[in-house]
């Protein structure tokens, strides 16, 4: 059975510290794939600046050359942003070992739905990021992915820096967040 991590996010948008998180987590992780899987909004936003459909093309675009990256349109159709939702229907078709976020999101993985489910059924894949200290006892397996991208989604949207993001997609940013 392919053995695969999970990358799920805003990605709102995508930018070069993804690419970067991804092209690690393929070198350094015991799989066969990533599936990168735009939420459709994520559960802790009310809303986000591009649309779901657009964040997930914007994926495609990037990744489209990579046949060790799929890019799941899973949540945007199906209006989910849970990962234990999404990890469960990867597993029946995969062997899913990992699932990868940033070290930003361990202060807030206790409020993620089905937790302690997810924490029993995965590793995590943790990419280090701005010197947040990776080291958690809250987390059951994990692995660090060491990472170094100083940039961020947010970054992009607030101060219109585009330099981030990969020429495939940099003219839809400077339409839609300039």
């Amino acid at each position: 059975m392919v053995k695969i991590a999970i990358f799920g996010g805003s990605f709102d948008p995508p930018h070069f510290g993804h690419q970067t998180i991804i092209k690690s987590g393929l070198e350094t992780l015991d799989i066969d794939k990533i599936i990168v899987i735009p939420a459709y909004l994520n559960p802790f936003k009310t809303s986000s600046f591009a649309s779901s459909n657009q964040r997930l093309l914007w994926c495609k675009r990037i990744f489209k050359n990579n046949d060790r990256v799929l890019v799941s349109d899973f949540e945007v159709i199906n209006k989910n942003s849970y990962s234990s939702n999404t990890i469960k229907h990867f597993q029946s078709i995969y062997d899913v070992k990992y699932l990868i976020i940033g070290a930003d999101n361990l202060l807030s993985l206790q409020k993620w739905y089905k937790f302690d489910w997810i924490n029993q059924n995965i590793i995590w894949a943790i990419a280090s990021r701005d010197g947040i200290n990776v080291d958690n006892n809250l987390v059951k397996n994990w692995v660090k992915i060491d990472v170094e991208a100083n940039i961020s989604s947010t970054l992009i949207r607030e101060k219109k820096i585009i330099n981030g993001v990969d020429k495939r997609i940099k003219d839809d940013i400077k339409r839609i967040y300039s």
